[in-house]
Order: C-alpha cells, then structure tokens, then sequence
C-alpha cells in the first residue's frame, strides 16, 4: 500500500482522528468510542488520555442541547470534551474565530500526549480545523470604495478588473454576483495576493485522518424520524421556546443570527410567529434534517480523503481503530480518484 500523501505518514505519531458524515449516523457514539480505545500507553509509561474537539457549529451553543443531539455530561464517559456551549446563543458564529480556538485546544491536546478525536458534521469547521485555511480580515473603507465604483461603473467594470487580476476568481465567481466580486478585490487589496490563494485547499496542517460513516438514505431517514422523535419527547419544544427571548415568549428574540438558522429551532420559531402549526414544525424538522443529511453527504463525499465506513456495521468501533492504525503507522492507501461517491448522493 502506498502512504496517503498530503496525510499521515509518521510512523510512531499519533495522528488527530476525525470523525465526519451525515447527522444521525452515530458519529458521536463512535468518537466516544474511539477516545476510550485510543486512550493509555502514552510514552514512557504516562497516561495519555484522549480528548474530543467539537465540530458541529450549533453545539458551541449553551443551552441548545436536545435540539442539537448533544452528549449529556453524564454520559461521556469522563473523557474531556472541548468547544462544547463557548457561545451565548445571541452570538453569531464565526468559522474564523472557531480555527483559532479549536486549533489552540489540538495544540494543548498535543503537548498533554494525548490524541484528538475530532467529531461533527459541519463541514467548513471540518476543514477549518485540519485544512490549510485563511480567513482575510475586512477593510469597511476599502469594501464601501468597491461598492460605491460597482454603483458607478457597473459591475462588468469590477468584473473585468478581477479578470486581469485573477483569472481563476473571476471565471468561478461570473459577472452577476457583485457581493462576491467586491469581497473578492478587497480581499487581493488587503493581502496583496490572488483571491483564490487564498481560499481552503485539502492539505492538512498536521497528520490527520478523517473516518466518514456512510449509511443507506431509507435506513438514515429512519434514523432522522427516530432522532426527531426522541428529541420531542425529551422536552425540544420547552429548550427551543427558554431559548427564543428573554420571557420565553417564543419571537426568537433571544436567539442570533446563526442560532436562529439551526434546524429544530427555526421551525419551532416559525410556528410561534403562526407561520406553522406545531404538527407541522415538526414535520418540517425531519424534512429539513434529512436535507441538511444530503447536504453533508454532499460536502464530505467530495473529500477523496475522507475513508468511509458502514455506520450500520457490528465491527464499527474496529474497522475505525484499523483505520486509525494505519494512519498512524503511514501505512494508509492513497486517496481514491475522481469523484467519491456514497449511498447517499446516489
């Protein structure tokens, strides 16, 4: 077998261990797991205990617990957790901000000996963490120029300026979309570089592997009723409304920008504004989870990198800690060519 390029590759280092895929597939359960596996035998006879990094966007949040699936404290079994509920709820999100954090707790996992079993189905944290990623800060001044010449001289002008600047950005972003062709020109005003330099590439920034769970769509969008059910009856409707405002009136006012958009809490605002019966909020929370379950299927199935497993598989936890073992050993193969495809997006 030939060691997987651009991945893990040093025999006797422990790689970070992702666990990646569609919501419902267990994920969780399998980090779990995995952390009580790969924990001990640390060198020269220390304990090295292994530690999960969240990845999943929502479950920064405090408070949105049932809503997001997240694991009860008493049940994770005494492994340390990191990147759960680090945001009030009326804070918006910021991938930026989530790359410096969970990268400084990789760090600290590492100096402590340990291994990071990384965990979630956001796709862009995903990448943000273990990817080459850079996020160009902002220039009001320079954005509210380029707004104002889009206004004056069209945004065909600006097009053609990014043309001859990069070829690349202009040809994937097209003349229509000025938010984008603006961001695009001051991001090159900023760093001085091409826009497109500066967008993700799939190169990670220390030897990590990703264990994606594949599972059918019939058997995943049983899974998804079955969730929704459970998180019904553990009380989603009682979180999401102390959520919503201040007096728990259910107007969404105490939720921002980006707790807003979560799926099972936006439907359930939307029922108390009388846009849905609570039957239908409901019914909308299942349709809208298995297309968010598509969408992720989507995002990692695109990834060559990403070895995929049977969530549904009685040896599960075992076929992981294989794969975990040849990263760590360098002995995994090389990526599969051309386009990946899974049960799900067929």
């Amino acid at each position: 077998m030939n060691a997987e390029p651009n991945g893990p590759g040093t025999p006797g280092v422990p790689v970070v261990v992702a666990v990646v895929g569609p919501t419902a597939t267990g994920k969780s359960d399998l980090a779990l797991d995995l952390a009580q596996a790969l924990s001990g035998g640390g060198p020269a006879g220390v304990r090295a205990d292994a530690e999960i990094v969240n990845a999943d966007a929502f479950q920064l949040y405090r408070g949105m617990d049932v809503g997001t699936a997240k694991v009860p404290v008493d049940e994770r079994r005494g492994i340390v957790h990191h990147q759960l509920d680090v945001l009030d709820p009326r804070q918006d999100a910021s991938v930026a901000r989530y790359q410096k954090a969970a990268r400084a707790d990789l760090d600290a996992v590492a100096r402590r000996g340990a291994r990071a079993v990384v965990v979630g189905g956001s796709g862009l944290y995903v990448r943000a963490l273990l990817d080459h990623m850079d996020f160009p800060g902002t220039d009001p001044t320079a954005r509210a120029r380029l707004e104002e010449r889009a206004e004056r001289e069209g945004r065909r002008a600006l097009h053609d300026e990014l043309a001859r600047l990069d070829p690349d950005a202009a040809t994937s972003i097209g003349p229509h979309n000025t938010r984008r062709i603006v961001r695009a020109l001051e991001v090159i005003e900023l760093t001085g570089r091409p826009y497109t330099a500066n967008l993700p590439r799939q190169e990670y920034v220390r030897p990590a592997v990703q264990i994606g769970l594949d599972c059918n769509r019939e058997v995943l969008d049983g899974r998804v009723a079955g969730r929704v059910a459970r998180m019904w009856d553990e009380g989603l409707v009682d979180e999401a409304r102390a959520l919503a405002s201040p007096e728990q009136g259910g107007t969404g006012a105490g939720l921002g920008t980006t707790a807003a958009r979560a799926v099972g809490y936006a439907e359930l605002v939307a029922s108390w504004r009388g846009e849905l019966s609570l039957d239908e909020a409901r019914e909308a929370i299942v349709a809208n989870t298995r297309r968010l379950a598509r969408k992720q299927m989507g995002w990692f199935g695109r990834d060559p990198r990403v070895h995929w497993l049977d969530a549904g598989s009685p040896d599960l936890l075992s076929e992981a800690l294989e794969v975990v073992r040849a990263a760590d050993a360098g002995a995994l193969p090389a990526p599969e060519a051309g386009p990946v495809r899974r049960s799900l997006g067929s």
